[in-house]
C-alpha cells in the first residue's frame, strides 16, 4: 500500500519487442541525424574533383569501388578512429552511419587495403 492507502500497480509493462518485424524505415538517411561527422564527411568529399584520380582507371576487368565512396569510406573511419582494414570492413557491413555512406556497398578488408 502506499501512503495514501491506495494499492501500488505490480503489473509489468514492457515496450513492445518484435525481432520478427518485417520491415524497415523507409530510408536509412532517416536514421542519420543531420548533424553528424558523416553528413559533413559526406558533402566535404562531394565537393573534391576525383577526374585525375578517375582517369588512371584503367577500365576492363572485374567492377571496381566506386573511388568516391572509398575516399568517404577512409576518411570517415579515421575520423571515427578506426584505422584497421579489417574493422573499417566490419563496420561497412555492421554500422549504420558507414552503410549510409557506402550507400549499402560491403567493401572487404582486401579491398580496402589496396
Amino acid at each position: 500500500m502506499s501512503k495514501k492507502g491506495q494499492k501500488v500497480h505490480n503489473k509489468k509493462v514492457f515496450i513492445p519487442y518484435m525481432q520478427d518485424q518485417l520491415t524497415l524505415p523507409v530510408s536509412i538517411d532517416s536514421l542519420i541525424p543531420n548533424i553528424h561527422v558523416v553528413r559533413v564527411v559526406n558533402r566535404a568529399i562531394d565537393q573534391m574533383n576525383f577526374e585525375p584520380l578517375l582517369a588512371k582507371y584503367p577500365g576492363g576487368g572485374r567492377s571496381s569501388f566506386n573511388p568516391v565512396m572509398m575516399t568517404k569510406l577512409l576518411v570517415y573511419a579515421y575520423t571515427d578512429k578506426i584505422f584497421s582494414c579489417r574493422r573499417i570492413a566490419k563496420a561497412a557491413r555492421e554500422n549504420i552511419m558507414y552503410i549510409w555512406l557506402c550507400g549499402g556497398n560491403t567493401p572487404n578488408f582486401m579491398a580496402i587495403n589496396h
